[in-house]
């Protein structure tokens, strides 16, 4: 379908030090314009945000200090951002709440005045939200045909819970899905341990998504440099980033199980070392005889002095004259 434009309508996305429009800074932005013609263009800029980025920020869009810190900041770029937007629309997901706010107030600190006066601005994720809603009376409605009464209270929430679990077990019960990878499965079926499969596709192991199971059911890190590696790998070439993560703004129970993956990784190096053979011990080497050496010498005990007697006394005196 070809959008229905009278002038160019400007997706873009930023990702950003953090979510306080007044004081975190753009590290990236993204521009996608859909033009009139049918044709698109679109360009990306990094940008330093001369701020550092927080660790908890870099775990979720992978953008590190490191990766911006020759880049331009925003204020050497503002210009040619903004001849991209040209006077487009503007579009995005959650940009009203977000990419708007953060987009013009980095304009107004570098100086730099951007008109929105004559743009029109669409959120998808509120077409989404409205037409789509996520809540358990929306889930209520959609499965069971009903109104759920007493929302958000304890027990009628868990009520509808159970309600909807069963009214998607009668509506799925057929019904094929295709995972990413491309494999096509029934998921939606009455068995406990086939739902906890379909509705835990990141196998987590800490529950915060920090360390997931990979296909041969091995731990392994799920953010940062050691993203992909098993704990094994981690712990083998960085002793270090077991103390890094236990020191971090990490959850507790993804301590507890970092603690547990440290505690089997020292356990199997112990096994390693004590199944290596003991270093075999040289014995000195024997001396050597030779045959033709000559005889050594014996030396025989000296004699114990004989006492003092007259006559030595007598020959003292006429050697030295006394």
């Amino acid at each position: 379908m070809k959008l229905n434009l009278k002038r160019p309508l400007a997706f873009f996305d930023l990702e950003a030090t953090g979510l306080n429009v007044g004081a975190d800074r753009i590290v990236e932005i993204a521009i996608l314009k859909a033009m009139p013609d049918g044709s698109e263009e679109l360009k990306t800029w990094r940008v330093n945000p001369e701020i550092p980025i927080p660790l908890e920020t870099s775990l979720i869009h992978n953008i590190y200090d490191e990766d911006i810190a020759n880049e331009p900041t925003f204020k050497m770029l503002v210009k040619e951002v903004a001849d991209f937007f040209g006077d487009s629309d503007l579009a995005g997901y959650n940009s009203n709440k977000f990419d708007i706010p953060m987009l013009l107030e980095e304009f107004l600190r570098a100086g730099y005045e951007f008109d929105m006066s004559e743009r029109k601005f669409v959120d998808v994720q509120n077409i989404f939200h409205q037409m789509e809603q996520r809540t358990l009376k929306a889930a209520y409605k959609f499965y069971c045909k009903d109104d759920l009464v007493n929302a958000h209270a304890a027990e009628a929430d868990v009520r509808a819970t159970y309600q909807v679990l069963l009214g998607q077990l009668e509506m799925y019960k057929s019904t094929e899905f295709e995972a990413k990878d491309g494999k096509k499965s029934t998921p939606v079926v009455n068995d406990v341990e086939e739902l906890h499969n379909f509705t835990n596709l990141h196998k987590p192991v800490d529950f915060a998504g920090r360390m997931v199971y990979n296909d041969k059911g091995e731990v392994c890190f799920n953010f940062g440099k050691h993203k992909g590696k098993t704990a094994l790998q981690v712990f083998t070439a960085e002793p270090s980033y077991y103390a890094w993560m236990k020191q971090g703004d990490f959850p507790l129970y993804t301590k507890k199980k970092l603690d547990e993956e440290w505690a089997k990784f020292n356990e199997k190096k112990n096994e390693e070392k004590n199944a290596k053979p003991a270093p075999e011990v040289k014995k000195a080497p024997q001396q050597k005889t030779y045959t033709n050496q000559p005889p050594r010498k014996e030396f025989k005990a000296k004699q114990p002095a004989k006492p003092i007697d007259d006559d030595m006394l007598d020959q003292l005196k006429m050697k030295f004259g006394k």
